[in-house]
């Protein structure tokens, strides 16, 4: 591993940064979220997960819940089951529907064979030792359970590694300038399928592209900006990039009625 790739992994999976910034409140992923609006086809992703646990008994687990965004939908269309949100953040706990706990993924506070189904939503990439938080994945769900995770492709939101790209070339005074940090990288969906294949035998893949498509600067610029916790990693001066990009895609939007991003996330299904 290269010194870059281990500080960009260390950002990542930074305790403090997870818990006092990026996952403090709902902001910011609910700009990430945000941005799906625009997307054709729409996924409803809560949806989705829902159709894949029908005829999943019992209890369920969301590791890493976020905002509670699954656990609200299963709360209203599965009032049978027993729902559990674990996360890593307190404040970001505050929103969601009670029983919740401060848990890390990697050190699950709960019995084997316990669950009949865990959630591991786009939270993966953030754990330190992702096989050790796979390996508890495994031994809290029961033999007939079923683990859902889900991440972003490399080759998800391209567009929006180059526009960050050019606008902090041009704040530097450079052809192109340091990459932005990469969210998904540590867990991708090309690399999530042996990583999770380490402890469970099937592993499905559902690939969900789309293409978003905004007529007005904001969704996209809201989403950028809320890797604002990460500032400190991207080597140059955060805000003023922000608004140098914003200047990019409204004269990209003036001239062209749009600015597209091509997006590509997906679902794993895994089990024994």
């Amino acid at each position: 591993m290269t010194d870059s790739s281990a500080t960009h992994d260390a950002a990542l999976t930074d305790r403090a940064i997870l818990t006092d910034s990026a996952y403090r409140t709902e902001r910011d992923l609910a700009a990430r979220q945000s941005l799906y609006q625009w997307q054709t086809p729409r996924y409803d992703l809560p949806g989705l997960v829902v159709e894949r646990l029908r005829d999943v008994p019992g209890t369920v687990v969301d590791v890493g819940c976020g905002n509670g965004k699954f656990i609200k939908r299963l709360a209203q269309e599965r009032p049978d089951l027993r729902l559990l949100g674990l996360d890593v953040s307190l404040g970001i706990l505050e929103g969601v529907p009670r029983p919740v706990a401060v848990a890390d993924a990697a050190q699950l506070p709960l019995r084997t064979d316990c669950v009949d189904a865990a959630l591991a939503l786009h939270m993966l990439y953030h754990v330190e030792d992702i096989p050790a938080a796979v390996t508890e994945l495994d031994r809290v769900v029961t033999t007939e359970g079923v683990l859902i995770a889900s991440t972003n492709s490399e080759r998800d939101k391209t567009e929006l590694d180059r526009l960050w790209e050019r606008a902090a070339g041009d704040v530097l005074g450079v052809d192109r300038g340091p990459s932005r940090i990469s969210l998904s990288a540590r867990f991708s969906l090309e690399k999530a399928p042996a990583l999770l294949g380490a402890a469970f035998s099937r592993v499905e893949t559902v690939e969900l592209p789309g293409k978003i498509s905004v007529t007005t600067p904001a969704p996209v610029i809201a989403h950028m900006n809320s890797y604002r916790a990460w500032a400190g990693q991207h080597a140059v001066p955060f805000e003023v990039t922000i608004e140098r990009a914003r200047e990019i895609v409204t004269k990209h939007i003036d001239r062209h009625g749009a600015f597209e991003i091509n997006g590509l996330g997906g679902l794993l299904i895994c089990s024994r």
